[in-house]
């Protein structure tokens, strides 16, 4: 893996909403991997019409397996898919992303490595001695601090750019929603949306981070984990069951066959079953709710190897426990299953080269999908807004090949 630094600007329509949508697109990008970002800074445009807005500006770091011509293409592809129109030099534009330095590479062809006016300008140099102030330019010989203090005195300002939250729908004001598995990955995203869309979220894991504790593998504990989220809000209105077993990452990934097999089943199939079956019952017989369970979209078409055969089995039972746990409880209750393909999790963090081609092989959109792409899914299902939909195993995968 080779080590980059990316410069991103734009100074039209909402600035941060496109710097961070590039972010979230290098997230999901098949062998790359976003290791540091600089806060967002605004600086006078520079160059270009008169009356140009401001910028806001930053600088990221990737580790990538990509050549210094792929990572622009890259670049370029993020910035036409959100709106980037190209016209007269330093014209306002939604995004600009720059390849700045690649390794230690000196270049002059497409791209010109380093960016050859990376060192006079105080908006890259500023972001990037924030992440990174030792890193040095291989021409000059001088670090990233180094530069920035050699700079001339700019009149113009510089300034860190106090974000907020985006703004998003309050779809789930005062919900009351407990989520099994949710102190990382998939989980700890839908409880961070839940929260933003103004829920009630009551979290779940082994880390002394989570509001309640508990081994799912352990049926005692299943139970007591129930009680303890159901008296904790006094009843609930969303249960949302993501806890699996990971058997693909740490020491779990070296584990036999019959051992995976036994503990998925008894995470990912039996705590499953019997906690939302729990839940459902509840909910039914005070005002209703919503309950939401994870499948896998392979399930149905079947994936070679042991983790397809293990993974196969226990999804599939789930997606076809949803339907009828959602027949079992409706109309008080509905019940679906988000279904994620390639979601960039633990395991596709470090996934092979062979996976990442995989993932940009088969999905039509070319790349991973995100942690929060379920969680927008699930925050949309357990809102009024999805009233209709019941008893569905819905794929978020990009759309396959």
């Amino acid at each position: 893996m080779s080590s980059a630094y990316l410069a991103l600007g734009g100074n039209l329509g909402d600035r941060a909403f496109f710097l961070d949508r590039a972010l979230e697109l290098f997230r999901a990008e098949p062998g790359l991997r976003l290791t540091q970002v600089s806060h967002y800074y605004e600086t006078a445009a520079v160059g270009g019409p008169a009356d140009s807005p401001a910028y806001l500006n930053a600088v990221a770091q990737v580790e990538c397996s990509h050549t210094p011509e792929q990572l622009l293409q890259l670049c370029l592809s993020v910035e036409k898919q959100l709106g980037r129109v190209r016209s007269e030099p330093n014209a306002p534009r939604t995004l600009d992303l720059d390849v700045i330095l690649f390794e230690d590479l000196i270049r002059t062809d497409d791209p010109i490595l380093p960016h050859p006016r990376m060192h006079e300008r105080s908006f890259v140099l500023t972001p990037l001695a924030e992440i990174a102030p030792q890193v040095v330019h291989p021409i000059l010989q001088k670090s990233a601090a180094q530069l920035l203090k050699e700079l001339p005195a700019d009149p113009s300002s510089i300034d860190a750019w106090p974000r907020s939250a985006p703004q998003t729908s309050q779809n789930l004001q005062n919900k009351r929603a407990f989520i099994a598995g949710s102190t990382s990955g998939i989980g700890k995203a839908i409880a961070d949306e839940f929260r933003r869309r103004g829920a009630i979220v009551l979290t779940h894991g082994r880390s002394s981070s989570a509001d309640i504790r508990g081994d799912l593998s352990q049926t005692a504990e299943q139970d007591q984990v129930f009680r303890t989220a159901w008296a904790m809000r006094s009843g609930l209105d969303i249960w949302i069951q993501v806890a699996g077993a990971d058997t693909l990452t740490g020491e779990a990934a070296r584990w036999s066959f019959d051992r995976k097999l036994q503990e998925l089943l008894a995470v990912d199939v039996t705590a499953c079953m019997r906690m939302t079956r729990q839940a459902g019952e509840a909910m039914k017989a005070h005002r209703g709710g919503s309950i939401i369970t994870i499948g896998w979209d392979q399930a149905e078409l079947g994936m070679e190897g042991d983790s397809g055969q293990l993974f196969t089995a226990t999804k599939s039972a789930i997606h076809s426990f949803t339907k009828s746990l959602a027949k079992s409880l409706a109309p008080h209750v509905r019940v679906n299953c988000i279904a994620p393909g390639w979601i960039r999790t633990a395991w596709g963090e470090n996934a092979p080269e062979i996976w990442q081609e995989r993932v940009r092989s088969e999905s039509l959109l070319h790349r991973w999908g995100l942690p929060e792409d379920i969680a927008r899914l699930a925050s949309f299902l357990c809102s009024d807004d999805a009233a209709y939909l019941n008893g569905q195993v819905i794929n978020v995968n990009g759309g396959m090949t």
